[in-house]
């Protein structure tokens, strides 16, 4: 990696400035160095990689992997492998070796990212950067000194930060997701305030850890935008875990005390006492990060929430600032990031691209995970879509079975006229890696023939999306026939 160490009376000069270099950002400026631009990337932390790398995606995998083992050695007993461990499950967890684990992940990754950043020869500031005007980044490092850089083009991918509820106490036992990541400690009771993805999926690794769980969920269903058919298998499967899931109902005020925070409740499924737990995550979404950049001085407009408008070159209302990812507009994700910052470098080195993605892929890593691509069936009642759906049962997977994992389902919903796939979805094991066959067909403008006549290999948990076509076509001979249901 390149650290610039100019002074703040020396003038810097780039053919492109990245602002933030989370997936987007540091996908970003390696295009643009790779299609011959001169490039800085400016990251206010002292690795690459952003929130996701850092305290995100990554190390929550991480742990969600170590979760899906403890489980998976826990369920051998039910197939005649004893390895001495009985329910009610309490393993002895190594928090400092677990840490250990996740950070040995996470480390890996930012130094693959520093020596990349090195091929290309692409410049690293390390510090925050704001705005001076339209030409010009002030950036500032954790030391005080501040230093100019003169850009002809910038991107914006400055990413989004944890929302935070005035209603909890300030406290290290109230953590957002990043805190959470951090194993502060191993609780006996935890609430998760947020049925959303990021909260379900944190409960997921603290249930192996031997916690008990409270989920709090002002909405109706848990995981909004997904499916209510693909959360209802989910939630059975996972209603060991909680002790209470209180769906339509907040909190009314919590109170940090020596004992634990002291949480009340309204609503629903409120408990009519006071609740007492030893951690509470907070994940209750995530707001853009675009008021932290002095965007206005340098022409950009921002909204009061902090969004960034950007076209389908995502340039901004200032033809040569771009905007890349979670300060653009949902969903959130990374892989969304990288592809629009993909498209900003290769506008900006003059090439003609956009943003003309059909669908973008949603994951839940949780066990089962849920995964979806494209038109939901909400969607389709709400916008009076004309559409019909094929589900193949996992009870039918000859791998599902085989692997003890036979809750889930793989769900294809196709246009009435044309018989084209607009969406499906998937709840299990391995749905993640499901869904981009899925995405691809729809991409591709697919039909229920087109994806049925596709030989999958057997067998597999990704023969299911055949499967599933194969329901719409009329062929499929591993359900009963149509005329005898």
């Amino acid at each position: 990696m390149s650290d610039v160490n100019a002074t703040a009376d020396e003038r810097l000069e780039c053919d492109l400035a990245v602002l933030g270099a989370g997936p987007g950002g540091y996908s970003a400026a390696f295009r643009a160095a790779d299609l011959g631009l001169k490039t800085m990337l400016i990251e206010r932390y002292p690795t690459l990689g952003g929130v996701c790398l850092n305290v995100g995606c990554i190390p929550s995998k991480a742990l969600l992997h170590v979760a899906a083992e403890v489980e998976a050695a826990f369920g051998l007993a039910a197939l005649g492998i004893n390895l001495g461990i009985s329910a009610p499950l309490q393993p002895q967890v190594d928090l400092e070796r677990l840490r250990a684990h996740k950070d040995s992940v996470v480390s890996k990754l930012t130094g693959g990212l520093a020596a990349m950043a090195r091929s290309r020869r692409v410049q690293v500031l390390h510090g925050e950067g704001r705005f001076d005007d339209a030409h010009t980044l002030r950036v500032t490092d954790s030391d005080g000194r501040v230093r100019q850089l003169r850009f002809a083009q910038a991107i914006i991918a400055v990413g989004s930060s944890a929302t935070r509820l005035p209603v909890l106490p300030r406290d290290p036992r109230v953590v957002t997701s990043t805190g959470a990541l951090a194993l502060p400690i191993q609780p006996r009771r935890m609430l998760v305030v947020g049925g959303g993805i990021i909260g379900l999926e944190m409960a997921t690794v603290y249930s192996a850890l031997g916690a008990r769980l409270d989920v709090v969920e002002l909405a109706e269903q848990l995981m909004p935008g997904a499916d209510a058919d693909l959360v209802a298998v989910w939630q059975k499967h996972n209603a060991r875990r909680f002790d209470q899931l209180m769906l339509g109902t907040r909190i009314t005020d919590a109170e940090a005390t020596h004992d634990g925070i002291v949480v009340n409740f309204e609503g629903r499924h409120a408990p009519a006492q006071p609740q007492y737990y030893d951690l509470v995550l907070q994940a209750v979404g995530r707001r853009p990060n675009g008021l932290l950049i002095d965007a206005p001085a340098a022409g950009v407009a921002v909204h009061a929430q902090g969004w960034i408008e950007v076209d389908s070159q995502m340039r901004t209302n200032v033809p040569h600032i771009f905007a890349i990812g979670d300060v653009v507009s949902q969903p959130m994700l990374a892989h969304k990031a990288v592809h629009e910052g993909h498209i900003a470098a290769e506008v900006a080195a003059g090439h003609r691209s956009a943003f003309d993605a059909a669908v973008i892929p949603n994951v839940a890593y949780t066990d089962p995970e849920l995964a979806w691509a494209g038109l939901t069936e909400a969607q389709a009642r709400t916008e009076g879509r004309a559409v019909f759906k094929s589900i193949f049962p996992w009870q039918a997977s000859g791998r599902a079975l085989a692997n003890g994992r036979e809750e889930g389902f793989t769900k294809l919903l196709f246009d009435a006229g044309s018989r084209r796939l607009l969406g499906g979805a998937v709840v299990g094991t391995g749905a993640g890696d499901l869904i981009s066959e899925v995405a691809l067909a729809i991409e591709m403008g697919a039909n229920d023939v087109d994806v049925a006549r596709t030989i999958h290999p057997h067998p597999t948990l990704g023969e299911t999306v055949g499967l599933a076509a194969e329901v719409a076509h009329g062929s499929c001979t591993d359900l009963p026939s149509r005329s005898r249901r």
